[in-house]
């Protein structure tokens, strides 16, 4: 196997991958691993494809009704480690994890966190950085 040529044009590398251009503010991962998709995790990727194609914000080729300078990304992902409580959706750069996420919940999460910049408290099983659930509960109770 041949080794390959490292690409140093910053245009270059652009349109081989646009959405290095692009001007993305977040980036929202839909876990589809097993577990998830037992609750309905394609229809929740798919809803925030939908409704972020609506509003013009879907980053993404034109030819597949996505915009070019789109500001979200979605992905769909294997696990993320709370499967269980899933389906589980991550928020990047923001550092939020939701947990048992279902399609009707997706406009609410557009809404008050990727354009309102704030995170849907009821939903939110994590925010980054994190102590960790167990170091807060000693913490709070006087414990070392």
């Amino acid at each position: 196997m041949s080794e390959p040529t490292f690409k140093t044009d910053r245009g270059e590398l652009c349109d081989l991958a646009p959405i290095a251009a692009a001007p993305i503010r977040h980036h929202v991962f839909v876990c589809t691993g097993k577990s998830c998709s037992a609750v309905g995790s394609a229809e929740v990727r798919e809803a925030f494809e939908r409704e972020l194609k609506k509003l013009g914000l879907l980053f993404g080729k034109e030819a597949k009704g996505k915009n070019p300078k789109g500001s979200i990304v979605v992905t769909e992902c294997a696990s993320v480690g709370f499967c269980a409580i899933g389906a589980a959706v991550m928020v990047y750069p923001d550092g939020v994890w939701y947990a048992q996420v279902r399609a009707a919940d997706v406009p609410e999460i557009i809404e008050e966190h990727l354009l309102g910049g704030r995170v849907v408290r009821r939903l939110a099983l994590l925010e980054l950085p994190a102590a960790g659930v167990a170091e807060k509960f000693k913490t709070e109770k006087g414990k070392t």
